[in-house]
């Protein structure tokens, strides 16, 4: 063997190595479309062909006339329009190639549910810093641990123009709600029976590390929850925290149960461990359809599609009651506004040798925002098995794309969920400096618990 050849094959046998475990940033030459053809974050700023998605145009950061300033309530922008046309189970064919299969899915399986479709708008709007700063951290961006960590970008989305999976799951990972909230919510539990349950209500602090300028923590998410209802959860409290490099560090969680007094590590809490906060009827990584490490799937960027998904839902999020929104079967429909958007779609399958209640999972990302907007998830026989949705509601206050307030439709157990409901509650309130660092920490737990 020669030298030469000798040395090529070392070289190439260390561009594949290095392959696994780290993805390339874009080149100068991709970064370039950004904020010209494409927006910063990566969407297409065109239009579609028929017009029934328009042009981006800055996003909506006018609030509107009924808005009153510092509240943490948000009146629909949009209230005074009609649906342009309805889709149930007579039309559903119509319309087939423009839904999430686990939309046909819920349509199909209960009688009087359809989509209210509306004119979209894609108002999603962010900071010019984000803007800005994505354009910048385009090109040093990059993954290690074969897509498991996020190494090189701070403050900016990483992956505008997504190579793999990976990327596009971490620009939903680390997507913008605002940089710190705090809402007291309910999570709501409507059982095969139909009866309405509030499983859940607790006061919330949200906090985004990651898009504090100057912030070294390596943190990109940061929650503590602390039970007030119902009476047998009231004075539990969770805190969890999650690292960019989650393949190496993983996840921190501690919780706080009165009876015992003590805190204590709470390593389960992720991947399909059952959501006790939301009575065990969801996995913990379904929280905001997907969050956590990624390794227990390959992830798979199938592209881009238009599809009819929740958007600008301000009635259900911030102006619904529980005894108007939720039905027996599902949410009251005239609660829900959908809307015609481009998302970006991302498989999940389960790798050989893992464990998780989810055989396949299919992603769908909001171009404008990288939130995830919708979710189906398949069970170990690939039958259809739960589907999630996100109801989009930008905050044009704040600038934030806020999306947190979610759920799912169990089609086995015949029910459903939404967590983070704080219609009744008083909203959500957004914070533009870091909670103090007695905040932060597991001891506060114990501190706010009711003994």
């Amino acid at each position: 063997m020669s030298n030469m050849f000798r040395r090529t094959l070392i070289t190439t046998s260390m561009v594949v190595a290095l392959a696994g475990n780290s993805f390339a940033a874009l080149t100068p030459a991709e970064a370039q479309k950004l904020g010209t053809t494409l927006t910063e974050i990566g969407a297409e700023k065109a239009g579609n062909a028929d017009g029934s998605i328009p042009a981006y145009t800055g996003g909506l950061t006018t609030p509107p006339p009924s808005y009153k300033k510092g509240s943490a309530i948000r009146p629909d922008p949009f209230s005074a329009e009609k649906p342009i046309y309805t889709i149930d189970a007579q039309s559903v064919g119509k319309y087939g190639d423009k839904l999430t299969e686990g939309t046909k899915a819920l349509i199909r399986k209960h009688p009087g549910y359809r989509l209210n479709v509306y004119k979209a708008h894609r108002s999603a709007a962010l900071p010019k810093t984000i803007l800005e700063n994505t354009k910048r951290a385009a090109l040093s961006a990059k993954t290690t641990n074969n897509g498991l960590s996020l190494v090189g970008v701070h403050d900016a989305y990483p992956f505008p123009i997504p190579k793999n999976g990976n990327e596009a799951m971490w620009n939903h990972l680390v997507s913008y709600h605002g940089k710190a909230i705090k809402l007291t919510m309910e999570g709501i539990y409507t059982n095969s029976a139909g009866r309405t349950t509030m499983v859940n209500l607790s006061d919330n602090w949200f906090e985004y590390p990651y898009w504090f300028q100057g912030d070294n923590s390596g943190v990109y998410y940061w929650l503590k929850t602390m039970m007030t209802g119902p009476p047998r959860r009231a004075g539990e409290g969770l805190l969890a925290i999650d690292p960019l490099d989650i393949a190496n560090k993983g996840r921190s969680a501690w919780q706080y149960l009165p009876g015992q007094r003590r805190v204590k590590l709470a390593p389960d809490i992720s991947y399909d461990t059952p959501d006790f906060n939301m009575s065990g009827v969801n996995t913990f990584d379904d929280v905001f359809l997907f969050n956590g490490a990624m390794d227990r799937y390959d992830f798979k960027l199938v592209g881009k599609k238009e599809i009819i998904v929740p958007y600008n839902c301000y009635k259900l999020v911030y102006e619904s009651t529980k005894d108007k929104a939720f039905g027996p079967k599902f949410i009251n429909p005239d609660y829900v506004r959908w809307e015609q958007h481009r998302v970006w779609v991302v498989e999940a399958t389960l790798k050989s040798g893992k464990r998780h209640i989810y055989k396949k999972r299919v992603f769908y990302l909001d171009e404008d925002s990288w939130h995830a907007l919708a979710s189906d998830q398949y069970d170990g026989n690939s039958n259809l098995y739960r589907i999630g949705f996100a109801y989009l509601t930008p905050s044009y206050d704040e600038l934030a794309p806020y999306a947190l307030t979610h759920g799912f439709y169990d089609l086995i157990a015949n029910s459903y969920t939404l967590n983070f409901y704080a219609a009744e509650k008083g909203g959500v309130k957004f914070f533009t400096k870091p909670f103090s660092s007695k905040e932060r920490t597991p001891d506060s737990l114990a501190g706010s618990g009711i003994r």
